[in-house]
């Protein structure tokens, strides 16, 4: 047995046996009888993560007087509620005019429970559908433990959770779904069996980790790419994460960048997000930053510039739970499990 190491590329062409094929034709999804709902997913979104109860609120409605039309929630961040209320202000736009992206958590995989935490997160949201619906990552919790622990559901399949997923696309709940945090191998699984193919999927990149090929593979085969932490650490979430890395706010290279096109550092970057052609969700409660970052619809780069940045790629992931919960994540992706790294017999 030797050890080889491979490219990021030849792992996907692995895990993902389309990945060097023609891109596959997208499933249908069921058209809902909404009221013209809103046509695209905007390009930036307000990320809604880590973002505190009536800052949630707050936030949203400083999103939507600066010109968002894009939200991006889950029932894990426990602030659903809060972000209903000024969904359903009265000085908020009419439910067609905007996106809402909400996720499924890990302890409601199992078929029965998939519709009621849909349903629930509606009544949270004061809203009567989705545009998108998330499987948040592809672990499994049993549901109810009374100490609090993680354990995993070993008899709840990604196939069992997806297959209920489709089921709120017929019935209208959702106008499409999509999955995050999954590996290569997990994609190509759910691929495999879907009657719906996911219209979105939802993971960490940004100029720190670029993941480039699997972005493109996304693309090519017309799924949307939604770039989570697209500001990389600057979360504060990250805060004990690689301290020798600078803030890529503080990072020469953006700084110097950014000076040139007159712009800021966190529009330079979500700029580059977006160029890409990723959906970009950064997060924020600061009216200031919300307004800022949206102004990076504004940037473009010429492609020397484009060139110059994918140099910048630190292949550095900040959101890893795989050893909290016993799981193995992220496999054949930078900064994943055996990264880059594969044994073959020669």
């Amino acid at each position: 047995m030797a050890r080889q190491m491979l490219t990021t590329a030849t792992l996907l062409a692995i895990f993902l046996p389309g990945y060097l094929a023609a891109p596959a034709e997208q499933s249908p999804i069921r058209e809902c009888s909404f009221k013209k709902p809103i046509a695209e997913i905007p390009p930036v979104g307000l990320g809604l993560w880590n973002s505190k109860d009536k800052d949630a609120s707050n936030a949203v409605q400083d999103a939507f007087k600066a010109g968002y039309a894009h939200f991006d929630s889950a029932a894990a961040y426990s602030n659903e509620a809060y972000v209903g209320r000024a969904l359903n202000s009265s000085t908020s736009p009419p439910r067609h005019k905007y996106w809402v992206t909400s996720k499924l958590w890990n302890d409601h995989h199992q078929p029965k429970l998939v519709r009621p935490a849909l349903e629930k997160t509606l009544k949270d949201l004061q809203i009567p559908y989705l545009d998108l619906y998330l499987m948040h990552w592809p672990v499994a919790f049993l549901p109810d433990q009374e100490d609090g622990r993680t354990v995993i559901d070993q008899d709840t399949s990604i196939h069992d959770t997806w297959s209920a997923m489709e089921d709120l696309v017929r019935a209208n709940l959702t106008r499409y779904i999509g999955v995050s945090n999954f590996s290569p191998r997990q994609l190509d699984n759910l691929l495999a069996k879907a009657d719906i193919r996911p219209f979105a999927h939802e993971f960490e990149t940004h100029p720190y980790l670029q993941q480039l090929e699997f972005v493109d593979w996304h693309l090519r085969n017309n799924i949307t790419v939604i770039a989570y932490s697209p500001l990389a650490n600057m979360n504060p979430t990250y805060d004990n994460k690689y301290p020798d890395l600078p803030p890529i706010l503080k990072d020469s290279f953006w700084t110097d960048l950014a000076s040139k096109k007159n712009v800021t550092p966190a529009q330079a970057i979500l700029a580059w997000g977006r160029q890409r052609g990723t959906i970009v969700i950064p997060k924020s409660v600061h009216e200031g930053r919300i307004i800022e970052n949206l102004g990076s619809l504004n940037v473009s780069f010429t492609e020397e510039e484009m060139r110059l940045v994918m140099e910048q790629d630190k292949r550095t992931r900040f959101n890893n739970p795989s050893k909290g919960w016993g799981v193995e994540l992220f496999e054949g992706l930078d900064d994943g499990t055996n990264r880059f790294v594969v044994q073959q017999e020669l």
